[in-house]
């Protein structure tokens, strides 16, 4: 399999393919055109019908509708009044994208993102006691409905990054307060152990006590890079048992299950990115490689199982529909940034990239969601696809124009405490 991507990706190097920098630069152009709001897979929920008839807003019609509306071909929102929203996860995606052409000098001032934070700050979650973020519709799971806006893990911690790479870019304290009241509301809300075995935080409400691994992780990760800015020794051990506890569930193979409870037993792409992502961060903050067999093995596994020859990405690792936009953008992103582990990761980028801009690109500027054995569903969704891929794809103009980063940069032997705390 190897051996054929290797010579798809030859050939391609004779081919021109679309110029990552124009295509970033139109796919900013419609985001921000569309003043950064959009459809979501999930947002059936958005729906004035439940307003207009109570009598419809029980668990198993909200969950039908809400498959429904993800699965159509054509999109059915503006019949059933579901309206266009800003989510602060994709702003948050947007935020870091737009920070990271300002400092390549493709976005000519601060003015765009300074607006974005703007508009971050407005959509918080209402929690006088920490800033946190949850997303822009209520969502059902198979057992609870998560309300719209209630803060949840996953849509803080993207924000509380994003917030601190302003911080980190243009000197906004205010942004690093906010990601470090982010921190807090995850360690004294959302972490919890069981007995001395388990250590994990709550995902997606407080009460919910799954073990989500890519949450953990995720949440170590920010942790870690806030005790990196702040010295609070209170954030590493969470950060440490939490990644700890999900590490050890790694199987032999290098995977990692969605989470722990019967029902989360499958395995995907933009999941397993996310822990590979959240271990490293882990290990680069405090300054430590405990975690890095995991990542090795991990990688393996996502780059043998999450690509077919011809580049197309696989959602799950044992078959290849849907193709999915948000893992077409975490695969470019985990094989950009974990070329130290596997050199040839360059040339399956190109046959990724192309793979996507020939089936999921249209010219006015936006991505399709899926591509499904049948058919393609071209719902230009805003967070899901437009915010993720200018994410990736602004990475990927990074990578060329300044190289790969050092994954190790300003790697240095641990603070005494953490030493203690790695122990």
């Amino acid at each position: 399999m190897q051996h054929a991507r290797n010579k798809m990706a030859d050939r391609l190097d004779g081919r021109s393919l679309p110029d990552i920098q124009q295509v970033v630069l139109k796919l900013l152009h419609y985001c921000r055109a569309n003043d950064w709001a959009g459809y979501d897979p999930y947002d059936a929920l958005n729906s004035e019908l439940f307003k207009a008839l109570p009598f419809l807003d029980m668990r198993f019609v909200r969950l039908a509708l809400t498959q429904a509306m993800k699965r159509s071909p054509i999109n059915l929102r503006p019949l059933l009044f579901v309206r266009k929203t800003q989510n602060p996860k994709g702003l948050a995606l947007v935020l870091t994208a737009l920070l990271k052409l300002r400092k390549l000098g493709l976005v000519q001032d601060d003015y765009l993102a300074r607006g974005v934070i703007s508009q971050i700050v407005a959509l918080r979650s209402p929690d006088p006691a920490y800033w946190s973020w949850g997303y822009s519709f209520p969502w059902q799971t198979r057992t609870i409905i998560v309300p719209r806006g209630a803060p949840n893990l996953v849509c803080t911690i993207f924000v509380a990054n994003a917030l601190l790479d302003a911080f980190e870019a243009l000197g906004d304290t205010r942004c690093l307060e906010m990601a470090v009241s982010a921190g807090q509301y995850l360690v004294n809300e959302l972490y919890y152990t069981e007995g001395d075995s388990v250590a994990s935080f709550s995902y997606p409400l407080p009460t919910s006590k799954a073990k989500v691994h890519n949450a953990n992780f995720l949440a170590a990760a920010l942790l870690s890079r806030l005790y990196h800015h702040t010295g609070d020794e209170r954030l590493v051990g969470p950060a440490l048992q939490a990644a700890r506890y999900s590490a050890g569930k790694q199987k032999a193979d290098g995977s990692w299950k969605y989470g722990e409870l019967p029902k989360q037993g499958w395995i995907d792409n933009f999941h397993t990115g996310f822990n590979l992502f959240g271990l490293r961060s882990i290990d680069r903050y405090l300054g430590t490689l405990e975690f890095e067999p995991h990542v090795v093995r991990g990688f393996e596994f996502y780059r043998m199982h999450f690509f077919r020859e011809d580049g197309a990405v696989r959602y799950f690792h044992n078959q290849t529909y849907p193709i999915d936009i948000h893992c077409v953008a975490q695969s470019l992103l985990t094989l950009a940034d974990f070329q130290d582990l596997d050199p040839s990761n360059a040339g399956l980028v190109r046959l990724v990239y192309a793979w996507a801009m020939e089936h999921m690109w249209n010219e006015r500027g936006f991505f399709y969601y899926r591509v499904i054995r049948t058919l393609t569903i071209r719902t230009p969704y805003m967070r899901w696809s437009q915010s993720w891929m200018l994410f990736a794809l602004t990475a990927l103009v990074e990578h060329n124009l300044k190289g790969a980063r050092p994954i190790r940069q300003n790697q240095q032997l641990a603070p005494a405490f953490v030493r203690v705390a790695l122990r």
